[in-house]
């Protein structure tokens, strides 16, 4: 989740709903300047016992980011205490329960994107050796209750792990036990955003098959591949998702607000401290009268902290986030920018990608995403077969997408081999949590600590 920074930036009143849609306006670049950020959450755990560490404890989380001065990361504060490191390669932040996240810089090509990704599993590897910590690379905790982990000094945390229950069943379980990976990326213009939402949208449950990766709940197999996933079918209905207005004809900048503006707030943010406007109206806000603040009209930072509260399959802010997959090892976190960036980065292969789509209904489309948590890649697709059936497909139009933007490393490859994790999925039929039940129901015997061999 997003690490809150004080600014020193012109931070304008809003006065009018027509300045809501300039972040989004502001994110249209030319080609030449589109860029990849990869986001990935990792779990970490005491080597001697597995246990999740807390942030006080020594040798905790506040002492693993602090060690990563040694590699120049800096530290950034809320409240007197460590909650992130910023440094050359992005951010590195702290999830609700200790998970830790790289917020990756923007990137050129995916050769950077794997480098950096290298570079910091090797930080934090380095850390762990001497620390006793190890890291998995899960979309959930395999063996953890609730009560059995720990809460970071984040402000936000504290009012959403109030108000989540108050909406949803599992949203303490998001907050709490998953990981993801994510990429963000860029648009050129509001039509280009809409197109690239429509795709990233429509091919979200896709990316969930191919990245399923959490099979497990308190040691035991959960009935589902992707239950990280399953798990936004019940957080929070007002900011989850897969928005059906987004394949309305004329969408745009101004449709997102409107519905930005009907999710409920969670907090605002001055002079240094979260303050609780949980379920309160940024409408109201707009007005002089939100109750947390009254008359007081919002600023422009409030309104992009409000744009990171909603969590839709595919967000928009000043970029697109693609959000459907679980967390994984080092490989797969490099497949997923390579999957998004071949199909949304190469006009042609976007275009191939939408005709794929385009005449799927709105039902089929929400029924796909329904399934794919517990079915995978048979998960049954709009008008008939199974997914499975267009992932090899789909693969073959990235992979062109990949071919046609040429972006080579000193060895003259280009970026296509990013891919060949999700070539090996589509070739075997077994997505990742298949091959761990395998595991568990074979070779490890029931015994649910043998997924700890399987770290990063």
């Amino acid at each position: 989740m997003s690490t809150r920074e004080i600014s020193d930036r012109a931070d304008p009143v809003i006065e009018d709903v027509g300045q809501l849609a300039a972040p989004m306006a502001a994110g249209e670049k030319p080609r030449a300047q589109w860029r990849i950020g990869t986001e990935h959450e990792k779990l970490v755990y005491c080597v001697q016992d597995r246990h999740a560490p807390s942030y006080e404890e020594p040798g905790g989380i506040h002492d693993l980011l602090m060690a990563l001065t040694e590699f120049g990361w800096e530290p950034i504060e809320e409240g007197g205490k460590v909650i992130a490191m910023k440094g050359e390669d992005g951010t590195v932040s702290l999830e609700p329960a200790g998970q830790l996240e790289l917020s990756g810089a923007p990137l050129d090509n995916l050769h950077q994107t794997c480098s950096e990704t290298g570079r910091h599993l090797q930080q934090v590897k380095a850390i762990g050796e001497r620390t006793g910590k190890g890291f998995l690379g899960l979309g959930m905790w395999p063996d953890k209750r609730r009560e059995d982990l720990p809460v970071m000094p984040k402000g936000r945390y504290g009012i959403m792990l109030n108000y989540m229950p108050k909406v949803g069943s599992l949203g303490l379980d998001m907050m709490l036990r998953t990981c993801t990976i994510q990429v963000n990326l860029d648009y050129s213009s509001e039509a280009d955003m809409a197109q690239k939402f429509r795709v990233g949208l429509a091919l979200q449950p896709l990316a969930t098959a191919l990245f399923a990766n959490s099979p497990f709940t308190e040691g035991k197999p959960n009935g589902y591949l992707s239950y990280r996933s399953h798990i936004w079918s019940d957080t929070d209905p007002d900011r989850t998702g897969m928005l059906p207005f987004v394949f309305d004809a004329g969408f745009g900048y101004e449709r997102y607000v409107d519905y930005m503006l009907d999710v409920p707030m969670y907090f605002v943010f001055r002079d240094g401290r979260y303050i609780d406007a949980a379920g309160q109206s940024f409408r109201d806000f707009m007005r002089g009268r939100l109750p947390a603040l009254p008359g007081e009209l919002p600023r422009m930072s409030d309104w992009n902290d409000h744009l990171s509260t909603a969590f839709p399959e595919v967000r928009l802010k000043s970029f697109l986030e693609m959000r459907g997959a679980d967390g994984g090892p080092w490989n797969r976190i490099c497949a997923l920018p390579a999957l998004w960036v071949g199909l949304l980065y190469d006009q042609a292969a976007l275009d191939a990608t939408w005709d794929l789509v385009r005449d799927w209904d709105m039902e089929g489309r929400e029924a796909l995403r329904d399934a794919v948590p517990e079915l995978a890649l048979d998960a049954p697709l709009p008008g008939g077969g199974k997914l499975r059936d267009i992932a090899g497909e789909v693969l073959e139009i990235a992979r062109s997408g990949l071919n046609a933007r040429a972006r080579l490393n000193k060895a003259g490859d280009n970026e296509t081999g990013y891919l060949e994790p999700l070539d090996e999925i589509v070739r075997s039929g077994k997505v990742p949590a298949e091959r761990l039940l395998d595991k568990f129901n074979g070779e490890w015997g029931g015994d649910i600590t043998r997924v700890y061999e399987e770290s990063f």
